[in-house]
Formats: C-alpha cells, structure tokens, sequence
C-alpha cells in the first residue's frame, strides 16, 4: 500500500537579532525538551511482534513507496531536520541549524557535529549531497521524491558541516523537502547501483539498524546503543524496544491466525467484518488482549477502484461513470460491513465539515445511469454475446488484485457488471508482482488507498507531468489542464487555508471526472494487541497511527508476567477503555501551537473495510 509523505508546516517569520538577509532556526532562545508524549516510565528492552503486510520488493524507501518501507528505511536513515510531535514545528535532526533567505530561495543546513554513521565516521555535507544527486540522477527509480527535489539545483557544499540548497522557484513546500529526505552514507553506497540497493544496509545514522532477515517471513530492526544521539532529551523513552519483528502474510487472514496464536503482538484491524465478528471470547472478555479505538488527528485519506485512463476503455469518463454507478456500495456496507461506514464522496474527506460542507455529489448504484453513459460512450450491446461492444471489440477488462479479502467485494461488482454487459476478470498477484504492473502502468483497475497528509499536496497524484513517471503517484494517468493551473497556483501560497481551498475546487474536478471509483473510509484507528506492554495513556500520537506504538509503547516485564500468570490460572486483568480520545487524555498546553488542521468529518461509528 503507497502512501504519501507526512509533510510539515512551513513557519517564515521574521526574529529581532538575526541578520536581514535570513532567518536562522531554532529560533533564539529555543531549548530542547522532552517528548511531550512520551512516557517517563518506558525501559529500553524485549521486542513487539507487528504484522507487516506483504513482503515488498525493496526495503529503500526511495525505490519503494511502500508504508512498511517508510517506516524501516526512516528507522535507520535520518533527515536534516525533525519535527515537534504536537505543534509540527521544524527542530534540529541531523542538522544543528538552519536558515532561510528572506526571498525563500536559499535554504542553509549546519550539520550537528556529534552526528555519526554506525561505522564511526561522521555525517558530511557531501553524505547530504550525494543522496540528492542519487535521487535526482534519471536512471534511479526514485519516484515521487524526484517531484520535491527537482524544484533545487544541486545543492552547494560550503564546508564538512555546512550545504546550501538554491530554489529553482518558491514553493511552500521547499522546506518539507529538504528537511524530510534521508541521508544515506556516500562512502558505503557511492559504487554501488542505486536501483539494486535493496535490503542490505551496512551503515546507517539512526537509533536502529538491520538485523536478521528471512526473506519473504519476517525482518527484525535492532535498537542501537551507540545511536550518536541516544542520550538527548528528547530521544528519552523514546523507540523503547530493543527489537522490532515485522512478520510478513500475504494474506491478512494468515496474520489473524497468527495473531490469535501469540506470534503476532499487534495487530491494526483494516476489516469490520473482522472487527465485529472475530473479537469476542475469553481472551477478549480477559482482557488479555485489549481491544481498542485510537481518536487523534491522523489525516483522513481515501481509497477506490484505481481505473488506468492511459488505456481504452478507462481514458473515456462516460465509462468511468458507468463503472462507478455499478458500485454497489450500499449493499456492500448492508450485506459484508455491518452498516458501519461512510461512503467516500471526496478525495479530501477532512476539508470538509459541518460548517464547510462537501457538495460532492454522493455516487450511488444506478443501473440506469450506467448504461446511459456506456451508451453515451458509443457501447452497444451485442445479442448473441449478451456484452457490449464497440469497434467489434467486448467491453472485459482485468481486476489486479493483491490480497484475497477483497474477493467478497469484486464477487458482487463482478455480477452488477455481468448484467451490464461488462466482464471483469480478476487476476490476483503477490505485492511484488502487483508492484511491478503498477511500475510498468500494466493493469486495468485495482484497489488502492492512500493516507491524507496533513499538509494536502495534490501535485504528486494529480499533475500530468507525473502521469507517466514510474514508481509514482499518479498511478490512474489523471492528465487535466485546469487541475494542472491549480496546482500551479498553490505552490507559492504559503497560506494554508487558501491552498485547502484550491485542493477542495480540485477535489470537485475530480470527482467529476471519476479516476477512482471511490469507496469508504475510518476516522480511527482500530487496534488489537496482546496485553503485555506498557502504554502510554493516548496509546498513539497526537497525528500518527498504528505505527506510533513502535516509537512509544515498552515492554513491561510486570505487565507481561501478569499476562502469563492470568492465561495460566484463567483470571481476568484490569479493563482498558475501548476508546480512546486523544483530546481528552492528553490536554495541550496554552502556550503550545497546534497547526489549523481541521478535523475529520466522519461519524464515530462508521469504519472502512478492505485496504
């Protein structure tokens, strides 16, 4: 599953003291302190067992855009700078400091001069450079972080310590990109080819590093002791496990089973048939494994039906109307999801909100409309067959699955379009070779899902210029002139509220013009994990998701000897709540800043289902 990056906030005020050409960050008078969330309790030590989806085809982050990816290569591989978890504010990560010019076109990074590689060398400006040349170098499969950091010329190394970035234009984003991209070790990987450096990570700068590897079962991540910045205040309780297990199913209901079996410690809940069904009985009434909704602010994404418009007979939007109409997400939700869920209507569900409604038309399973616009489209149907056709050519098309929970789904479009006059042929595929036809743009229509952002970005996804970019976002081909002015109207608005407005008047044309059949979303998180860990009380962050117990939870010899001693004499441990609110355990200080995200619109019982 791809997902886009979590972007910050870009903050450009002026600061008495600092010369009139630049600002310098931190800002005078900045101190460092501890995480605010987390818990002063956390031991370093054991390890959690996290079901990690299917095996992908590259740990690198650049040449994989894959979440369990991110989450490894960002383990290993830090960024110049990190980011405050309540406010977002920008604070020091590889470097020390830095500056921004008063015409926001240069950006300047002094490199903390304690930060070192695993092999004891220290971290250089040219390790800075190197990886954005390897980045940026055409034959490398890079992807969608070619978009942020082709808006730089390569960057100027001033000093060991000291690398200068030049905008090619000003974009609100500039700062996101180079504070965000992982730096990789010039001296280990310089002769190395950059599209073969897959999972093999020698050297690395971050807290943790590589370990055991069996391919295709699992991939552990150990805790560094000598990680060059363990004993900051603000590395305190922080990345607590001495080793992270990621156990790797193809399919989700092989991961449950191996849940229920204690092989798998935690477990994020995608399905509500799961959820609502398979959650019950002594281990659950116990509370030997907790069961439990996270509320915070993680952005609300969206996910859909990805139709390849680069192809006949997606490229024709009367047909993906057609095919959308023949969704029929209402049975779905009544028949297969409990009545639990929200019907997408828009690509950016958490723009909208009671005051600022969504005036999206909601799609809904019509027939009729269907075939309008199939007959709108120049589709006829041929007697003998009982399919349309147009040009002599039946209208069938390939479903490219990767996962075997999605079957009761197509099962039920796969019959709405038979009555149609539409056959659909379901290929299913591991994550490697499903990863490969979407590189090479080889499938018709398959499922995908996407995280929100807290900063909405609509380039990478949406521009033309990215609709033929391997590796990238725009996986439908999406290609719209007055999308494409939009985009380029939000690039130098550095006010967040008015580019959230250009993302809705986008999101309109979108929705008309139907890349993605869209589905159904969440508003939470839904969590199963065995009750042997120490938790903080808002159990996530305050903007992540399930990924944010890996960073925040220990493992509590106590609490997982109770578990034991509870299992073995049948006794019940002390209940947990089964929701969590993020507002109302953890309350914000007056005197802390929280960005102007708006909240999602969803009710708290609808749940998504699927990817």
């Amino acid at each position: 599953m791809k997902k886009l990056l979590l972007l910050g906030l870009l903050l450009l005020t002026s600061i008495p003291g600092v010369r009139a050409a630049d600002e310098m960050f931190p800002r005078e008078g900045w101190k460092e302190a501890a995480n605010p969330l987390a818990y002063p309790e956390a031991r370093p030590g054991g390890e959690i067992a996290i079901y990690a989806g299917d095996y992908p085809k590259s740990f690198n982050y650049y040449l994989d855009q894959n979440v369990f990816s991110a989450e490894l290569f960002g383990a290993m591989y830090e960024s110049l700078l990190g980011q405050h978890p309540l406010t977002l504010d920008y604070e020091p990560g590889l470097a020390e400091r830095w500056s921004i010019s008063e015409d926001k076109r240069t950006f300047t990074f002094w490199l903390d001069p304690r930060a070192k590689w695993s092999d004891g060398r220290p971290v250089t400006a040219e390790d800075v450079k190197w990886t954005f040349d390897a980045v940026m170098k055409p034959e490398n499969i890079t992807g969608p972080h070619k978009i942020y950091l082709s808006r730089f010329e390569t960057p100027e190394v001033l000093d060991e310590r000291t690398i200068r970035f030049h905008a090619k234009e000003i974009h609100w984003q500039n700062l996101d990109a180079l504070a965000s991209y992982q730096i990789l070790p010039r001296h280990a990987f310089a002769e190395a080819d950059f599209n073969k450096i897959n999972f093999e990570f020698p050297v690395v700068s971050g807290s943790y590093r590589l370990g055991e590897i069996q391919e295709g079962v699992l991939a552990k991540l150990e805790r560094r002791a000598d990680w060059w910045n363990r004993d900051s205040i603000r590395s305190r309780s922080v990345g607590n496990f001495q080793t992270l297990v990621f156990k790797f199913f193809a399919e989700r209901d092989n991961a449950f089973e191996a849940f229920k079996k204690g092989a798998i410690d935690l477990f994020p809940v995608y399905t509500a048939h799961l959820w609502a069904t398979q959650t019950e009985g002594e281990r659950y009434d116990r509370n030997w494994v907790i069961k439990q909704r996270i509320f915070n602010y993680n952005p609300v994404g969206f996910q859909g039906f990805a139709m390849n418009g680069r192809r006949p007979p997606f490229d024709d939007v009367h047909v993906r109307r057609a095919l959308a109409h023949l969704l029929d997400r209402e049975k779905m939700n009544a028949t297969l999801m409990h009545n639990q869920y929200f019907l997408h209507r828009s690509y950016y569900e958490d723009l909208y909100s009671a005051e600022r409604p969504c005036k999206n038309e909601l799609v809904e399973f019509d027939k009729d409309r269907a075939r309008k616009s199939l007959a709108e489209a120049g589709w006829t149907v041929n007697p003998k067959s009982g399919l349309l056709e147009k040009d002599g050519q039946p209208f069938r098309f390939r479903f490219l699955s990767r996962d075997a929970a999605t079957d009761k789904f197509l099962v039920i479009y796969k019959e709405a379009l038979k009555d149609a006059g539409i056959e659909m042929l379901i290929e299913k595929k591991d994550w490697a070779a499903w990863a490969k036809d979407m590189d090479e743009f080889n499938f018709d229509m398959t499922w995908a899902a996407w995280s929100g952002g807290l900063r909405k970005d609509p380039e990478p996804m949406w521009s033309s210029v990215e609709a033929d970019k391997r590796s990238g976002q725009n996986i439908t081909g999406f290609r719209n002139d007055e999308v494409d002015a939009l985009i380029a109207a939000q690039r130098e608005n550095f006010d967040i509220q008015q580019r959230h407005e250009l993302c809705r008047r986008i999101d309109r044309i979108l929705t008309a013009e139907f890349p993605y059949i869209l589905l159904w979303n969440i508003n939470y998180t839904r969590l199963l994990y065995w009750n042997k860990f120490g938790v903080p009380p808002t159990v996530l962050g305050k903007y992540g998701d399930e990924r944010a117990a890996y960073w925040y939870w220990w493992y509590d010899e106590d609490v997982a000897a109770e578990l034991k001693d509870a299992m073995n004499e049948g006794l019940p441990l002390p209940r947990k709540p089964a929701a969590v609110r993020f507002d109302e355990v953890f309350q914000t200080k007056s005197e802390q800043r929280t960005p102007n995200i708006q909240r999602p619109t969803a009710k708290e019982s609808e749940e998504p289902e699927g990817e």
